[in-house]
């Protein structure tokens, strides 16, 4: 047991672990089972519910059944489908594009935001342009990356660049931006240099909009890899967008549909198991983002 001294000094301990302990909420920890049920079944009621409009659909013959089939029929083409090795082969060309183009943004993204933050000559020239390039359609630039890298691989991760970097920067800038002043202050009367004040106050505090940044980054990326990989037709290359592509040439509605679970459900997966982690760590490690009961 604790002597009253040491229970004394716990007591001062606590009240001196921070401000941002006053508004964080001790969850208890709840079964394994419990907390993987409670984040599981408000996508399957969305599933469901979707389901059931699409079979509706079916019922009242509202399109042929070869236009528009029923979610069994595609059901079992993804069974089909899932056991072949086209598919994965597809699956991992596709990502391989998708990675690729999300690392390169990343790079060129954070360094454009860093820059713009960094210097007022450099936003004023640059930073209306940033914003510009991200509400511009990433489909409007495949006719100027075809002309400039034909049919090719380049062509594509040039239009998923373009798609997602900007969407990486205004996070940065807008995160920095964000930052408080004081924070600034703190760090310069600690004695911290440019670069360490950077490194050790400023990235750390903006980084939820990073996240954010990120996060919205990887959905422009992965809208212009799909529209690319329509677009696009490199002969020899079986990726999803191929795959839907043929499907529709043959008039498969069953393939379109099944091509377009599949890229649905990349990405589901790819945001919860990436960004939505990352963002929930960058979050709680501040005392934000407690959930609702």
């Amino acid at each position: 047991m604790l002597t009253d001294a040491a229970a004394q000094d716990q007591t001062i301990d606590d009240e001196l672990a921070g401000l941002d302990r006053l508004d964080t909420v001790d969850e208890q920890r709840s079964s394994l089972a419990l907390r993987a049920w409670s984040a599981l079944w408000p996508k399957l009621a969305a599933v469901s519910l979707v389901l059931a409009i699409w079979q509706f659909a079916v019922w009242r013959e509202w399109e042929k059944i070869y236009v528009l089939p029923s979610p069994s029929m595609v059901y079992d083409r993804l069974v089909d489908d899932i056991g072949t090795a086209e598919l994965w082969k597809a699956v991992y060309a596709t990502m391989r594009r998708a990675v690729l183009g999300f690392l390169i943004s990343i790079v060129i993204g954070t360094s454009l935001g860093l820059a713009v933050s960094a210097s007022r000559r450099v936003r004023a020239a640059i930073g209306s342009l940033i914003t510009g390039l991200q509400t511009m359609p990433s489909i409007a630039w495949f006719p100027l990356a075809i002309l400039l890298f034909g049919l090719t691989e380049r062509a594509i991760t040039f239009v998923v660049v373009l798609g997602a970097a900007p969407s990486i920067a205004n996070g940065v800038i807008g995160g920095i931006d964000s930052v408080p002043p004081l924070l600034r202050r703190v760090g310069r009367s600690m004695g911290a240099t440019s670069v360490s004040l950077y490194r050790d106050f400023v990235v750390p505090a903006a980084m939820p909009s990073v996240v954010s940044g990120l996060k919205q980054g990887w959905a422009f990326a992965w809208r212009s890899l799909m529209a690319g990989e329509l677009l696009v037709v490199i002969p020899g290359t079986q990726t999803i967008g191929t795959r839907l592509w043929y499907s529709r040439e043959l008039s498969d509605a069953e393939g379109v549909l099944a091509a377009m679970v599949v890229i649905l459900v990349i990405g589901i997966l790819v945001d919860s198991l990436v960004f939505a982690r990352l963002e929930r760590r960058v979050l709680r490690r501040r005392g934000l983002g407690v959930q609702a009961r």
